[in-house]
């Protein structure tokens, strides 16, 4: 056995333990978390809700869970 056939053999292994051989790629599907939702809050031009001594700059953080 030389060393091609090695590689050969390896390369059908990783790909049979990797489901490359069996399986078509499927799509990435992306759902939506509880963490990504955002509060409808009135946008300030005061200070911020989190940092009150500081100008609100529209970042969102106190729109959502700060995730």
């Amino acid at each position: 056995m030389n060393e091609q056939a090695i590689r050969a053999i390896v390369r059908q292994v990783v790909a049979r333990q990797s489901g490359a051989e069996e399986q078509p790629p499927r799509p990435v599907t992306i759902a939506a978390h509880v963490s990504h939702y955002r509060y409808p809050l009135q946008p300030s031009d005061g200070p911020c809700l989190i940092e009150p001594t500081v100008q609100c700059n529209h970042c969102g953080y106190c729109e959502s869970h700060g995730h």
